[in-house]
């Protein structure tokens, strides 16, 4: 099994920034993706970002220019830094990890952080 741990949520003014950790523990033997989804309230879940081990990383058109994923593979934790943030932005947010390969995978999920944009 594997744990993921959240935190960093918290509100913020518009143009405010913070930074999203998410740390994993447990039986790890190969991390195939690690990134963050976030569920804006009345709608669905949606990415946010996400690296693929070796590979650049990957942002949903909103937050591009914005946010900023980034991984410390030694320490297993992945980063979210928001900046520049906007009312759209306030969801709950949820770290993800893929462990496996892309044809055998099993993904695992955060308990979620809340992020609220408001003045």
């Amino acid at each position: 099994q594997v744990q993921l741990v959240e935190s960093g949520g918290g509100l913020v003014q518009p143009g405010g920034s913070l930074r999203l950790s998410c740390t994993a523990s447990g039986s790890i033997f190969s991390i195939y993706a690690m990134g963050w989804y976030r569920r804006a309230p009345g709608k669905q879940r949606e990415l946010v970002a996400t690296i693929i081990t070796g590979r650049t990383p990957n942002y949903a058109d909103s937050v591009k220019g914005r946010f900023t994923i980034s991984r410390d593979n030694a320490k297993i934790t992945v980063y979210l830094q928001m900046n520049s943030l906007e009312p759209a932005d306030t969801a709950v947010y949820y770290c993800n990890v893929v462990t496996g390969t892309v044809y055998a995978a099993t993904n695992y999920w955060g308990q979620g952080t809340q992020v609220t944009v408001s003045s």
